[in-house]
């Protein structure tokens, strides 16, 4: 990883990659055709082999991660644990592409966060992205208009808007895990396994556990964590940070912006003209949170 890492130009392209990786997502979820526990809990078990292995190389190679580490990695799978439950309703509920726009309200929200819990005091991007993010969040929730799309807009909303503050704690908590760049894939183990076992427990509380997922569903769960969890995750944890910010915020309007149009080309999802217009308010909200004035 560090030699592919070597020039930035290569940089670049493994933090595009790591971005459309994660992009497919939400589409691999509904292609599954599982429940939202279900879809949680074999996008980090099958992921688990790979990232073991990779983990177990990097303490060969760095030696032994301190305990302090594992603990933060593992406070990060809970909240992983959470956010992946509520994006994945949202997911039934108002359709890939606009859950994966609501949970990337988290970029807004993660130096509100910082701000409280760590006296980091956020920019004046980030006070003024966050209302026009919250706009969107009400245009995408349907509450405005009749007819808007989605089984469910309104709870939809609330699921996605839910699911990006756990991703906020998620986030905080693993960078702070995983603070040595060269050996990304330990606290992601960490956090992964946690949620594995995590979401196993919700989903059998909650009912809609299937822990023996029939083919051709489990195969779309497989790839979504090999794709997702594992190399989408790996390539974005190594290289965001070794980017300009000015490039990273336009990297990372590439998920939710290929989440929309692909659930557009794949399950002909039509979102109404306000909501794609809350969909163009949270994509500005992002934009403008992540670029220094």
């Amino acid at each position: 990883m560090e030699r592919l890492l070597a020039t930035e130009t290569n940089v670049r392209i493994c933090a595009l990659l790591g971005a459309l990786a994660i992009a497919f997502s939400s589409i691999l979820v509904r292609l599954s055709h599982a429940s939202p526990s279900t879809a949680a809990i074999f996008r980090c078990a099958y992921a688990l082999p790979v990232l073991g292995m990779l983990a177990w190389r990097e303490d060969r190679r760095h030696g032994s991660r301190p305990w302090r580490e594992h603990r933060t990695a593992v406070a990060a799978g809970v909240f992983f644990t959470v956010d992946l439950l509520l994006w994945h309703h949202s997911i039934a509920d108002i359709g890939a592409g606009l859950a994966t726009v609501l949970a990337n309200v988290q970029v807004v929200l993660v130096p509100l966060v910082a701000w409280a819990v760590l006296s980091e005091r956020p920019g004046r991007q980030i006070l003024a992205a966050l209302p026009v993010s919250l706009l969107g969040v009400v245009l995408i929730s349907g509450v405005l208009e009749r007819g808007a799309y989605g089984h469910d807009p309104t709870r939809g909303a609330l699921f996605g808007l839910g699911a990006g503050v756990a991703y906020v704690g998620f986030l905080l908590l693993l960078r702070r895990g995983g603070a040595d760049l060269r050996r990304p894939a330990g606290p992601l183990f960490d956090a992964t396994a946690t949620a594995a076992v995590l979401c196993t427990l919700a989903g059998v509380i909650i009912g809609d556990a299937d822990l023996a997922p029939d083919w051709p569903g489990a195969g779309w769960l497989v790839t979504l964590a090999l794709t997702s969890q594992v190399l989408g995750w790996l390539l974005i944890t190594v290289s965001l940070p070794r980017l300009p910010a000015a490039l990273t915020s336009l990297l990372l309007t590439v998920q939710p912006v290929g989440s929309v149009i692909l659930a557009a080309m794949i399950f002909s999802e039509a979102p109404s003209s306000l909501q794609l217009l809350g969909v163009a308010a949270v994509l500005a909200a992002l934009l403008t949170a992540t670029t220094r004035w």
